[in-house]
């Protein structure tokens, strides 16, 4: 067991210090070592698991590192792989935030974002085609993620898609059994809901349990990226509180989004704004600390819904959903990240070693990053 949990540790603070690109890439380089290196579980496995993050609020990515290192080393590796996921991004945020209130302005990092996005479009890419085969392996299921594609394109809610998707895969099942499928949702759906309530938490006393209190609140609802969670943000800081400017709200959010690891260590960033190095404390734990408890409760769900024909049916709706999302978020991303000659080179150079040598996900970024520093150097 210390073995694992050694292992658990070192991989997700390297993820949490080099995953840059947002949950997709986070997930995809996830597969790439959970999956694709050391073997730890196959793609369908990995894929129910993501079926079941997407279902439940939070940071997808983070509740992704909590399920692997609860399939990997139960209990003690869920605490230590979202822990050590996070850790990296929050201290790397926590020194912009000092160097921000120092200084005043949040740090330009235009060069570094140049060389990685190319990469983590690749990455993606390459994820999405390697889950492809597993998560629409029957035409009706293909049918069903091009038409999430469509209308996620459209600017269909991510979480309504997914559950329409989930109910039209029991659908298609029923009807292929010649069941009637209404009383069968029911158990599935409830056993899924369990996860879903909010953590019992209380505002405390002082300052310092409001901001831990408001946090905890946006995290045990939030569903979808860092740009829904601007908007969380903004309605209970700023419009509600009155304890941020938008000017401050938008620049806690670039930090978040320039910063590797989860884009909720934003809080962490907010915190220290607000009260120092124990408001970046008490926010962090605020909005991470539902997905934990999520998390918990739903984990020991996932390998028994494959069971039952209903929610095995609803898990392929999901995954398959998920899998269509990730691709219309790397078409959406190539519009920023593809900007020019040298940029579309990095991506289709990034795509080859990824599909001809497996290279290590990491290695790529950081290659990324410093192709970013050699075009802006030279430039």
């Amino acid at each position: 067991m210390a073995d694992r949990l050694a292992e658990l540790a070192a991989l997700f603070l390297r993820l949490g210090t080099t995953a840059f690109g947002g949950p997709a890439a986070h997930i995809a380089m996830m597969r790439d070592e959970v999956v694709l290196r050391r073997q730890w579980m196959s793609d369908e496995e990995f894929l129910d698991l993501l079926g079941a993050t997407n279902l439940i609020p939070g940071p997808n990515s983070t509740e992704m590192a909590i399920h692997l290192g609860h399939r990997r080393a139960g209990w003690p590796g869920l605490v230590v792989a979202g822990a050590c996921f996070i850790l990296p991004a929050a201290a790397i945020t926590l020194v912009l935030a000092w160097a921000y209130v120092r200084f005043g302005a949040r740090p330009d990092a235009a060069w570094l974002l140049y060389g990685v996005k190319p990469v983590v479009i690749a990455v993606v890419a390459q994820a999405v085609a390697g889950l492809a085969p597993v998560a629409a392996r029957t035409r009706p299921l293909q049918v069903l993620a091009l038409a999430v594609a469509l209308a996620a394109a459209l600017g269909a809610n991510e979480f309504l898609l997914l559950l329409l998707a989930g109910a039209a895969a029991v659908a298609l099942a029923g009807a292929r059994r010649g069941t009637s499928v209404a009383a069968g949702l029911v158990a599935p759906v409830a056993s899924l809901a369990a996860g879903a309530a909010a953590p019992a938490l209380a505002p405390g006393p002082v300052e310092l349990g409001a901001l831990f209190w408001a946090f905890a609140k946006i995290g045990s609802v939030l569903f979808g990226s860092g740009y829904v969670l601007l908007a969380f943000l903004r309605a209970e800081l700023v419009e509600r509180l009155g304890w941020l400017d938008p000017g401050q709200l938008v620049d806690a959010i670039a930090i978040g989004q320039l910063t590797p690891g989860p884009v909720f260590t934003t809080a962490t960033f907010v915190g220290y704004l607000l009260a120092g190095n124990a408001g970046a404390l008490a926010a962090t734990c605020g909005i991470f600390l539902p997905a934990f408890v999520f998390v918990a409760a739903s984990a020991p769900l996932v390998p028994r819904l494959r069971r039952s024909w209903v929610a095995a049916a609803v898990l392929d709706g999901v995954n398959v959903a998920s899998l269509a999302l990730m691709a219309v978020v790397t078409l959406q991303l190539v519009r920023t990240a593809v900007v020019d000659v040298p940029t579309a080179l990095l991506a289709l150079a990034s795509l080859v070693v990824l599909l001809r040598w497996k290279v290590n996900t990491t290695w790529l970024i950081l290659g990324g990053a410093l192709a970013g520093w050699a075009v802006h150097a030279l430039g």
